[in-house]
């Protein structure tokens, strides 16, 4: 009998271990596909034009997030930009660690921020992914970018800020249609 116990505790032990992840990967899931749309906003007094574009991926662990943007200059240039995360569960449940360097020991972690690499995570809060970036510059200063990601009936939501020593710069709002 105290085997069978023994057996017991250890599976629910197990169930406890994976469940949480289970959850969080079906969570992840519901975001998962490739995204576009555009927005017009203002910045620094003038009227500008992005393109932008998301992709979010489900993995084992995780998820891959990539997404590109596309800005219009006056002279008639454009500017593209892409990046692409690859982000793993953290000891907190649905936050998620960037995974964009190996370590010594070739574990995925963070950048480092004090080196002026940015520190980037993820929390999944309902309908919401949202996304966080840290960049401390040489003289100390720090800038945040959060990317918020709502589920809504025709893709994304997506609500860009960009916040520098606690003020606010820039904010974008637009929707990004799921593509087929």
């Amino acid at each position: 009998m105290a085997q069978v116990h023994s057996i017991i505790r250890s599976l629910l032990l197990v169930a406890a271990l994976v469940m949480p992840a289970a959850l969080c990967a079906q969570g992840i899931d519901r975001f998962a596909g490739d995204y576009a749309g555009s927005a017009d906003f203002i910045y620094d007094g003038e009227m500008q034009r992005r393109d932008m574009s998301t992709t979010i991926e489900p993995t084992k662990q995780g998820f891959v997030l990539t997404w590109t943007s596309v800005s219009y200059k006056a002279e008639g240039r454009t500017k593209a930009k892409t990046y692409r995360i690859e982000f793993v569960p953290s000891a907190r449940e649905n936050i998620y660690q960037s995974a964009m360097k190996q370590n010594l020991f070739g574990k995925e972690v963070p950048l480092d921020p004090l080196q002026g690499e940015p520190f980037v995570w993820a929390r999944l809060e309902g309908d919401t992914l949202s996304v966080f970036s840290l960049f401390i510059n040489e003289t100390g200063e720090y800038e945040i970018q959060e990317f918020h990601r709502i589920l809504v009936d025709e893709g994304l939501a997506l609500r860009f800020l960009r916040i520098h020593n606690g003020a606010p710069e820039k904010e974008i709002t637009t929707l990004l249609r799921k593509q087929d």
